[in-house]
């Protein structure tokens, strides 16, 4: 646990004195999220049904490409290999970068979601659970981003693992057209994807109110599949890019 920590805490420092990876953390995805708002300027009401969809979406993304990019960098610059000549072991170097990007992912999904609903008037009954949801999204972004990654030999490889790993999810999670209309072949995809899920829970958090059965549901198969990755990634965790 003490090289974990060590570990995340190595990682929050870099973040923390990269000007540019704050501002894509902290900034960018507040500024998305305005620039969305005044897309639909003159219907409110469309911002006010995809909205809370988009507090948790640019979380994953973004999440996802800085998670894969740093991971694969740390690999192809060696100090994945200095790191595991030491006493470190792969499992800890994984949960120390997971915490590290969990932690960034919190903040960035608490600050969108307070510009969303303080700045945008982002109209939702229960403002918590959306915060829960947009962090658990970043969390799921920073887990995949690791399992990505350790398929990934370049910075750019990793970012091509979006259109894989990423755009299925947007187009299939019920945010373009509601999952029971596609076809049946694609709804039975959806439902293994962990995305839908958290896409469904943003779309009832427009007229629900309060926590019930089907936000627990969805909350532990999202965390489910965040768990799942991160182990992964500990198991497919590569010394060096070949």
């Amino acid at each position: 646990m003490t090289r974990t920590l060590a570990t995340a805490r190595r990682v929050a420092a870099q973040l923390l004195h990269d000007p540019r990876t704050l501002a894509l953390v902290l900034v960018l995805p507040s500024v998305l999220l305005c620039l969305f708002r005044y897309v639909f300027d003159d219907s409110p009401a469309t911002f006010q049904q995809v909205g809370p969809q988009m507090l948790g979406l640019f979380p994953f993304i973004l999440m996802f490409l800085l998670t894969s990019v740093t991971m694969v960098r740390e690999r192809t610059s060696g100090t994945l290999e200095r790191l595991l000549t030491t006493r470190l072991r792969r499992g800890e170097f994984i949960a120390g970068y997971a915490l590290a990007f969990g932690a960034a992912g919190l903040v960035q999904a608490t600050v969108t979601s307070a510009v969303g609903i303080l700045f945008l008037g982002l109209e939702v009954d229960s403002p918590w659970v959306l915060v829960v949801f947009a962090v658990a999204n970043a969390l799921l972004g920073t887990s995949l981003g690791l399992l990505a990654s350790a398929f990934a030999r370049t910075e750019f490889q990793a970012v091509q693992f979006m259109p894989l790993v990423v755009i299925p999810q947007l187009l299939l999670c019920g945010l373009l057209a509601p999952r029971d209309s596609m076809a049946v072949v694609l709804t039975r995809i959806s439902d293994v994807l962990p995305l839908s899920y958290a896409a469904d829970s943003f779309t009832r958090l427009t007229h629900v109110s309060g926590w019930n059965a089907d936000f627990t549901v969805d909350l532990a198969v999202v965390l489910g599949f965040t768990v799942v990755s991160v182990a992964l990634a500990a198991l497919t965790l590569r010394r060096r890019t070949a």
